[in-house]
């Protein structure tokens, strides 16, 4: 398959600064314009450039792959179906009832949950083995229902368009002065873009438990759930802030959050302070995964060891996971990720294999021993795990690209060159695509550009 198709200008950034100065003043000047809403929970209009039909879209095409990246659900079907029971008992009386709102535990060892904004809702176990009762969790929930009735994300994603849009501008214009410093100001693009959309300011936050206390109270939920869960993290963030650092940089907290919930649980809801906490039914339901805490524990210092290349005592950490889990999935591949930062590369593929065979399913696994196999001149085997992975999880232009490599490996160079065209029409900036570029000029797929 030819790739004459790709356009001339695959390369080069596009902008209309009108179009984002008129965006920026828009809501101000018509509300009625497509780049204002109403907010569904204050009534009062809001910036937004995302429809609702949008906001699923997105969730739908990037949460797989978050969950995947936290090493995907629980295999633990009841906890899972626990979790759900709570949280659609929350969701049933918010302000959005109409969203697609699903909920699950998975496998990561930090402290943290997170919602994407068409409702697919994570609590890590990581943070689940530290809650005491039902209540705690229901505000957990129903604060991260919040963020999404109050459609944070999708706010903070259409401020973080403008964002890009307004730097790549001066992207440009620098680049016809110097390449250096164009690529630099595109890079800083990027990374404002991320930080926006990374964590919620300081307001969203307290809108996000005040909306959380609210729907956990209408629950039949003790409204102490959200003190007690506060007091959690607050007493975490004392003795082990570092554990808290992901949970933090996305979710602020402060003492005033704490004080807030404690004032707001005695006066406002003071007349639900004598609802359950179903302590029984909660400990009941995470009796399994409370057992794996040591494990929990131990893998969560080893990510952390792990990123400072601490890796002695990571291996440390991560043999007495194995130990007390030896089929833990998440255990075996942060094993296998550890072998891999050291590129070693064989002693890794032994618990890539069995983490595939405790957790068929579950993709993460499957992409990094593709990886393997292709580092240890294996690209049948690599191509494999690249379209077991792809079955699994599609949608990662990365995956198509090493799908490209391994044929390329094997001497198909026709479906090579397909692979790398797909994976093109998708990516089109970085070392990975100027490589697939390159190869389809070099293999007569793509014309040579005129100097």
């Amino acid at each position: 398959m030819k790739a004459n198709n790709l356009p001339n200008d695959l390369f080069k950034p596009e902008l209309s600064r009108r179009k984002f100065l008129w965006l920026l003043s828009a809501c101000a000047a018509t509300p009625a314009l497509s780049g204002c809403a109403t907010n569904p929970v204050t009534g009062e209009s809001q910036f937004m450039i995302m429809s609702e039909a949008q906001e699923i879209a997105v969730d739908q095409q990037q949460a797989p792959h978050q969950f995947s990246g936290d090493y995907g659900a629980v295999q633990d079907v009841q906890l899972n179906h626990y979790l759900s029971q709570v949280g659609m008992s929350l969701a049933a009386i918010s302000h959005r009832q109409r969203v697609p709102y699903s909920f699950r535990v998975v496998n990561a060892n930090y402290i943290n949950a997170y919602a994407f904004p068409g409702g697919s809702i994570a609590v890590t176990r990581g943070i689940l083995v530290n809650l005491k009762n039902e209540s705690e969790l229901a505000g957990l929930l129903g604060h991260e229902l919040g963020h999404v009735n109050a459609r944070h994300t999708a706010e903070r994603m259409s401020k973080g368009t403008l964002i890009n849009l307004a730097l790549a501008g001066a992207g440009m214009a620098l680049g016809r002065l110097g390449e250096n410093i164009g690529d630099m100001t595109q890079q800083l693009g990027q990374l404002g873009g991320t930080a926006l959309l990374a964590h919620y300011s300081r307001d969203d936050e307290r809108q996000a438990d005040s909306l959380g206390m609210e729907y956990m109270v209408k629950a039949n939920q003790n409204p102490h759930g959200m003190v007690g869960l506060m007091a959690l993290l607050r007493s975490l963030s004392q003795h082990n802030a570092s554990a808290l650092e992901q949970m933090f940089s996305t979710h602020p907290m402060s003492d005033e959050r704490f004080a807030t919930a404690e004032h707001v649980a005695n006066t406002r809801y003071a007349a639900a302070k004598g609802a359950p906490s179903h302590q029984e039914r909660f400990l009941d339901s995470t009796a399994n995964l409370r057992r794996l805490k040591p494990t929990i524990d131990a893998l969560d210092q080893t990510e952390r060891l792990m990123a400072k290349q601490q890796y002695t005592e990571a291996e440390q950490r991560a043999e007495a996971a194995l130990k007390h889990a030896p089929r833990d999935y998440a255990a075996l591949v942060i094993r296998a990720k550890l072998y891999l930062q050291q590129e070693k590369y064989k002693e890794a593929q032994p618990y890539l294999e069995k983490a595939t065979g405790v957790y068929p399913t579950e993709a993460q696994a499957h992409h990094l021993l593709g990886i393997t196999h292709l580092t240890l001149e294996k690209p049948e085997a690599a191509l494999q795990q690249f379209q077991d992975y792809d079955k699994l999880l599609p949608g990662n232009p990365n995956t198509i690209f090493l799908q490209g490599i391994s044929l390329e490996n094997m001497q198909r160079k026709p479906e090579a060159a397909e692979r790398f065209t797909a994976f093109l029409q998708q990516v089109n900036q970085g070392q990975q695509a100027q490589y697939a570029y390159q190869r389809l000029i070099e293999w007569g797929y793509v014309q040579r550009p005129a100097s």
